[in-house]
């Protein structure tokens, strides 16, 4: 991301993500007609499409299925698809786009938190849900104190991951020391990095910094290359993530390196190399080595069959926020948008393919943790862990 849109939306943020932001709220939109219109606001291209590209393929996969089971109240849902080209200001055009031109009476996305959180306040201002599948940022849902009654999240927050890589650091890695390399352009890493040295009780021997984009980071590895450490805590995406883990294991740092689900992406191990991507963990949603629900193994099995491949936590989770929105309408008994808000606000013991979970007084799900672990670019563990 250019540190130019970094500038211009932390402006537009400070504004404020809630209603006043853009204007009164309005009525909602309506279910009308045949069908039961959902917005998909995706970063289906630019720089991290490739969360966006697995989401879609799991939204995808449950319009389909519930279409093909009778839909929704009768009726079938419809997707309408925009791409927000992972940038934060295309997020937000695509968001009015959705809500005032198709009226859409729910959103699913985007994937990260910055096109999230800069959707929210058209959504606000349209009355109309979104429910971001991967978005992370505590904001999202709770922002200066106030909860964003029109946003919902399918993952856990920053905070909640912040605190499971501090316990897993300490009690499965036994790192008493550990170095902080985070992106200090996301919010979904300063927040991450908050939250995880808010907890941890071992000592971070140093902490380096990096901006999205960057491709160099042989300054930062090599000042830590030397000092006394257990671990590495990586906080950021895979475009970044992959880049270092490839230049510390080439520089001999083969400590372990862990991080969030930011990491979680198959294009990490390509960017790293399959032999440097050993020794890595990161927090997921979704494991088929460790079932969360007896909704995983038909999940997995659709979704080979449709797309000859196996499915990231990316694609579960996207699956899980379509049917939590046809939870919300079944117990509400309306399409309507406003209806859908009240039925997410009291979704409870969904059982998903990422796990039983209850949504809080925060729109947060309630549900555990799994930490992933990779051999050769290969998952090779999966470790539940509860904060």
């Amino acid at each position: 991301m250019k540190k130019i849109s970094v500038l211009l939306m932390s402006l537009f943020l400070l504004a404020g993500c809630g209603p006043a932001a853009g204007g009164p709220v309005g009525d909602g939109n309506k279910a009308e007609g045949d069908t039961i219109k959902i917005g998909m606001n995706m970063e289906l291209s630019g720089d991290v499409s490739a969360y966006g590209t697995a989401e879609k393929e799991g939204i995808t996969l449950a319009v389909e299925e519930i279409n093909a089971n009778g839909g929704v109240l009768g009726k079938k849902l419809e997707l309408i698809e925009k791409d927000n080209k992972s940038e934060n200001g295309e997020s937000t055009s695509v968001a009015a786009n959705l809500t005032s031109r198709s009226k859409v009476v729910a959103v699913v996305g985007s994937a990260t938190s910055g096109a999230t959180k800069a959707s929210i306040p058209n959504m606000t201002r349209a009355a109309v849900p979104v429910i971001t599948p991967s978005g992370t940022d505590d904001s999202i849902t709770v922002f200066n104190g106030k909860v964003q009654e029109y946003a919902f999240r399918a993952c856990f927050q920053d905070s909640f991951q912040g605190v499971i890589l501090a316990k897993f650091a300490t009690d499965n890695l036994k790192a008493k020391k550990v170095v902080i390399i985070g992106d200090n352009s996301s919010d979904y890493a300063i927040g991450l990095t908050k939250s995880f040295k808010k907890t941890y009780q071992g000592t971070v021997v140093k902490e380096e910094t990096f901006t999205a984009g960057d491709k160099d980071f042989q300054a930062a590895l090599t000042k830590i290359k030397d000092l006394d450490f257990d671990a590495i805590y990586l906080p950021g995406y895979y475009s970044e993530g992959g880049l270092i883990i490839k230049q510390a294991r080439e520089l001999g740092i083969n400590q372990p390196i862990f991080g969030a689900d930011g990491l979680g992406d198959e294009k990490l191990a390509e960017i790293a190399g399959n032999k440097n991507t050993s020794n890595i963990y990161y927090t997921g949603h979704f494991s088929d080595k460790a079932p969360a629900t007896d909704k995983v193994q038909p999940f997995v099995a659709a979704f080979k069959k449709k797309y000859q491949k196996a499915p990231s936590a990316f694609s579960a989770l996207a699956f899980d926020a379509i049917y939590m929105l046809k939870q919300a309408i079944e117990t509400q008994q309306s399409a309507d948008s406003k209806a859908i808000v009240e039925g997410l606000k009291k979704l409870k013991d969904f059982n998903g393919v990422t796990g039983v979970m209850t949504m809080d007084e925060n729109h947060n799900p309630e549900k555990s943790a799994v930490v992933l672990g990779l051999t050769n670019g290969k998952e090779t563990s999966a470790q539940p862990v509860n904060p």
